[in-house]
């Protein structure tokens, strides 16, 4: 008897089990998806509202394609002083970091012997030049050649040739600016023999400075001298205003830019050449066009799309795009102007999904 009891509680425990597991894996409907796609709701159960979006109204408008690319900033002019000649550095004459003009004696090297025979031909001067006189006068009475005469004339020459060469050579030690600016540390000391190779300082022109930048192979042709662009430096609240002045002859072919200058006048001297800077410009405007909220694009496989609202239910619809602003991107083919376009939620969307609009711009 007792072995029946035990087989008849194992027989129901069995049962117990094979009902269950008929339950769990027995397939059912998702009866969440099925709401959120717009698919039937079990019977006895309400609708859901749907997936909670927010959409905009594609409109025509006008787009600016505005450009933020790096740059930095160059001295109007800036070379490194060196002298003409060879000799020992006789004199300094100016203060490191300190403005100069245009024409201002900086350096000088040892030009003695120089001197000395500028002297030694200035002496000669008077001598010759009455002989000449006295010749002319015999010429006139005719008590000597004209060869002798012409002799005369060409020696009076020379020796002004040979004079104003020594002038020359004796600017060649004087180093003076050859522009206004500013004159940066130097690099000799007096006393030091200089030569044409030796740097004594460098001398940058910082008013006005030239911005100094490059954009996109697309830009190319487009921003012309006269231009206006503002431009940013760190450190600084304000917004700088500049000018296009010049723009390159070709695209670098290597990296597909485009290089322009600006100018920029610096007249308090505010800014110092070689800094960077961000250079904001307006490169075009594109009028009477279609664009959407970039977060409205679908990327799948290389396809651009974004979500349509249609009767409730999101429908996609495949695009091409255009200009990308910092918030918006042009659309060139696949909605029109009224469409609803969805722009929340885009990752979650399916076709034909069930879809509450809670705002639309």
């Amino acid at each position: 008897m007792k072995k029946y009891v035990r087989w008849g509680i194992v027989g129901a425990v069995v049962a117990g089990l094979a009902g269950l597991g008929i339950h769990t894996f027995t397939p059912r409907p998702n009866e969440e998806l099925e709401e959120q796609a717009g698919g039937p709701a079990p019977e006895g159960k309400q609708v859901a509202r749907g997936l909670n979006v927010r959409a905009v109204t594609v409109k025509r408008q006008t787009l600016d394609d505005n450009l933020l690319v790096s740059g930095v900033l160059l001295p109007d002019e800036e070379v490194e002083l060196s002298f003409e000649t060879s000799g020992k550095i006789t004199g300094i004459h100016f203060v490191e970091g300190a403005e100069v003009k245009r024409g201002q004696l900086l350096a000088k090297v040892n030009d003695a012997p120089l001197q000395a025979e500028l002297r030694k031909l200035q002496s000669q001067l008077k001598l010759a030049g009455d002989r000449v006189y006295r010749q002319n006068a015999l010429l006139e009475k005719e008590a000597v050649s004209r060869e002798a005469f012409q002799e005369a004339q060409t020696n009076l020459a020379t020796l002004h040739a040979e004079i104003d060469m020594i002038r020359a050579n004796i600017d060649q030690t004087e180093l003076r600016a050859p522009f206004d600016g500013v004159i940066g540390l130097r690099q000799v000391s007096q006393g030091a023999y200089a030569s044409p190779s030796t740097v004594v300082a460098t001398l940058t022109k910082i008013q006005p400075l030239k911005v100094e930048f490059s954009v996109p192979e697309r830009y190319a042709g487009l921003l012309k001298p006269g231009a206006g662009l503002s431009f940013r430096v760190e450190g600084e609240m304000d917004a700088f205003g500049a000018q296009v002045y010049a723009t390159d002859s070709r695209v670098d072919a290597e990296t597909h830019t485009y290089t322009i200058r600006a100018r920029y006048p610096n007249a308090d001297g505010r800014l110092m050449p070689g800094r960077f800077v961000n250079v904001e410009l307006e490169a075009r405007q594109y009028e009477n066009t279609l664009a959407v909220p970039s977060e409205a694009i679908v990327s799948e496989m290389g396809v651009d799309k974004v979500f349509l609202y249609k009767g409730g239910v999101a429908q996609p619809a495949e695009i091409t795009k255009g200009l990308r602003t910092e918030s918006q991107v042009q659309v060139l083919r696949g909605v029109s102007a009224g469409d609803t376009v969805i722009v929340s939620g885009t990752m979650q969307l399916r076709t034909g999904q069930r879809v509450t609009l809670d705002s639309v711009d």
